[in-house]
């Protein structure tokens, strides 16, 4: 019972992992005592990043940049991954992109996109690293998949952002589709589907255009239930929750991290 949410000594990967979300749980593990990969597209904010949190957390954060919407960029970014590593305990499939316009007036590439970095990048990611993930997994420690999702999988998006939702749905049903099938191979699925927090993603739609800084967070969250956005320890808490021994009887789970907004 002492040790419910160790995960000290475990390596993960964390895509999409150069800030927001990605950086609080990349942040949260190499805390806990977790090796950490981190990729994102840019190479030189993921390099960047990775060095910065190794600095703070005085732990081992790697940058593996990749384009992980692509078939061909996934294969390679796993060729890479098992040059370093035989196995993986933790992989969090955070990488995401959204796309607004209006109905009219929404674009091919505005779908595909979406669609292709959402959805099919991380059934994709997933299939390549099941060699890594079933190498230590057994009954008693099994491996982790934790998709992030989003409330807009669950409810109607505010934002014009058509493709958006529909991916994060998909990505929900995707979770339990694989907890299905991987759950006797020792690799457990769960996903969380955040609410507001102060990434980059929510600026653009908020008025901050990408800036975090330009937007008052504290004026955004008193409309929240909770009465505040999302902080790293909430999103970071719930992923160690769910890779530690505390979490390995849920299985195939959409968990809301969203302050009460889903429930109200």
């Amino acid at each position: 019972m002492k040790n419910l949410f160790s995960v000290e000594g475990k390596v993960a990967l964390v895509t999409g992992g150069s800030r927001g979300i990605g950086e609080m749980i990349a942040a949260g593990y190499l805390a806990n005592g977790v090796k950490v990969y981190i990729s994102s597209r840019k190479a030189e904010v993921c390099d960047a990043t990775a060095e910065r949190l190794a600095s703070e957390y005085a732990g081992e954060c790697i940058s593996i940049p990749a384009n992980l919407a692509d078939l061909t960029s996934i294969e390679a970014f796993v060729k890479e991954l098992e040059s370093r590593e035989d196995h993986l305990d933790f992989l969090v499939n955070n990488a995401g992109v959204s796309w607004g316009a209006p109905l009219e007036e929404f674009p091919e590439i505005g779908w595909d996109k979406v669609m292709d970095t959402n959805v099919k990048g991380v059934f994709f990611l997933t299939q390549k690293l099941l060699p890594l993930l079933r190498k230590n997994a057994t009954a008693e420690d099994p491996s982790r998949v934790i998709n992030i999702g989003s409330v807009d999988g669950i409810k109607t998006p505010i934002f014009d952002s058509f493709s958006y939702g529909p991916s994060k749905a998909g990505v929900h049903h995707l979770t339990r589709v694989l907890a299905a099938h991987l759950v006797k191979q020792n690799i457990i699925v769960n996903a969380i589907a955040p609410g507001p927090f102060p990434t980059y993603m929510l600026s653009t739609g908020v008025g901050g255009g990408g800036d975090t800084d330009a937007v008052d967070w504290e004026a955004l969250g008193k409309g929240n239930p909770r009465g505040r956005v999302g902080t790293p320890e909430d999103i970071a808490g719930l992923t160690i929750f769910l890779s530690s021994r505390a979490g390995a009887f849920t299985v195939g789970e959409v968990i809301t991290c969203d302050g009460g907004s889903i429930i109200s």
